[in-house]
């Protein structure tokens, strides 16, 4: 039998996808039916289609039917991130940990608390036998967000109550997971480098003393070291993405996922899909490669008219990738400000001081401040334009030498803390499988035989 090449499009699959094409909705429809495209209406106001406990977002205070934008709040659980985030520093200890056991279970920790849940993650950060040997180094995908999907789905053969949706399960399941995820990724990483780039193979058990930042480090660098800087800033990193309501793409795919009943990993996998597009997870990949093109096109960095008019050229779909976006700036809820990028933001600088790469932040600092300058110029404005936390994150990961196949993953390592908090929250409610409305615009049509078309 002929080996079939699976990257192949055919010159069938091309006029079969031009047929495809031939089925496009006439767009004046969605404005006639009043759809609410993306689930947010033209001022960017989310259709409400659930309650939640877990996180909130705010970005306008409304008074009397008026809403008016405000600076950007994040809330988990209830207590302001700006707030979470200046406690565990104040005490400096890393706080990830503290945060996922917040959100998992709706309280802070106590120290006795903390440190028995501390213990449980660092148990459960062990593979089944052979696991990366028959799973990780088996077809090695170039895109770890595949491998770490794959990972997942897998590990529901080694579960013998895989498919047991109780609350204890779901949570044991949670717990493992939580704790997994940096192994999975960084060793889908390394096994990825050495059977394509030809890199030496290393697999580091993790230290079960470590904080799940300081693990990451420890177990992708060769020599396993690494500065208390860049793992209390990539800490921080985890703990800014691990929740943001149940409203992004990601977290509404567990809760609609979780809602049809079924296991754990099916559902965390999906949210892993989700989380892999450019719209959501792989943004700040985007932003890396967007500054590495404007770094190679102007010459002076620190010149504002050099900088206004390559921005300029990206909304005119003449520079970089031509999408006419600038990448990192703007979200589709915050406002004036995104909490999390003003919050790492007070961390790069200190980063690019030890990695000295001050000219490359002075750089990210003006683009920040210009950006929504030039966009209002240009654009519509339906409410305020600011940095995003896929301006700033990109640039810390890229100065911790994390590699940008890593970048996603990261993410994920992070959110799966929420993700956990949202599907438990999801299945104690237990509503009605979560299914909207589409309404069907095409023309009914009458049989024709075979013979007759």
């Amino acid at each position: 039998m002929a080996d079939i090449n699976y990257s192949e499009i055919t010159p069938e699959i091309l006029a079969m996808a031009d047929k495809c094409r031939q089925n496009t909705i006439d767009p004046s429809l969605y404005d006639k039916y009043e759809v609410k495209r993306g689930l947010r209406d033209i001022n960017g106001h989310g259709v409400l289609t659930g309650l939640t406990e877990i996180g909130d977002i705010e970005a306008y205070i409304t008074k009397d039917g008026v809403s008016t934008p405000t600076e950007g709040h994040l809330y988990y659980r209830g207590f302001d991130l700006y707030d979470l985030v200046d406690g565990f520093l104040k005490d400096d200890r890393f706080g990830f940990e503290e945060i996922t056991y917040l959100l998992l279970f709706g309280s802070l920790p106590n120290k006795e608390e903390l440190s028995n849940f501390c213990s449980i993650l660092a148990k459960y950060r062990t593979l089944p036998t052979s696991f990366v040997r028959d799973i990780i180094m088996k077809a090695p995908s170039r895109d770890m967000m595949n491998t770490l999907a794959r990972s997942v789905l897998t590990l529901y053969s080694y579960d013998e109550t895989a498919d047991d949706i109780s609350i204890p399960n779901v949570l044991r399941q949670s717990l493992q997971l939580i704790s997994l995820f940096p192994l999975l990724s960084v060793y889908g990483y390394r096994t990825y480098r050495h059977y394509h780039d030809g890199e030496s193979l290393i697999i580091h058990t993790p230290d079960p003393n470590l904080s799940t930042a300081e693990n990451i480090l420890y177990t992708l660098r060769p020599d396993q070291k690494y500065t208390p800087l860049e793992a209390k800033i990539l800490d921080i990193a985890l703990v800014i993405h691990a929740e943001h309501g149940g409203g992004n793409n990601s977290t509404f795919t567990n809760h609609v996922v979780s809602s049809s009943g079924t296991d754990t990993y099916s559902t965390v996998a999906a949210s892993l899909g989700s989380l892999k597009g450019p719209k959501h997870g792989g943004a700040n990949i985007k932003v890396v490669q967007m500054f590495d093109d404007m770094k190679k096109n102007i010459s002076d960095w620190t010149d504002d008219d050099a900088v206004k008019n390559y921005l300029n050229k990206l909304l005119n779909k003449e520079a970089f990738d031509n999408a006419g976006l600038i990448y990192g700036m703007g979200h589709a809820v915050y406002s004036l400000s995104d909490p999390r990028a003003k919050i790492l933001k007070g961390f790069v600088e200190s980063l690019s001081v030890e990695k000295g790469m001050n000219k490359e932040f002075a750089l990210y600092s003006a683009v920040e401040r210009l950006a929504p300058e030039v966009i209002s110029a240009k654009r519509k404005m339906y409410k305020g334009v600011s940095a995003n936390v896929d301006f700033y994150s990109g640039f810390v990961y890229s100065m911790l030498g994390l590699p940008t196949e890593l970048f996603t993953p990261i993410f994920a390592i992070s959110r799966i803390s929420g993700w956990s908090a949202h599907r438990i929250e999801e299945l104690i409610n237990a509503g009605k499988i979560i299914r909207p409305a589409y309404m069907n615009v095409a023309t009914r049509s009458s049989y024709i035989n075979i013979k007759d078309r």
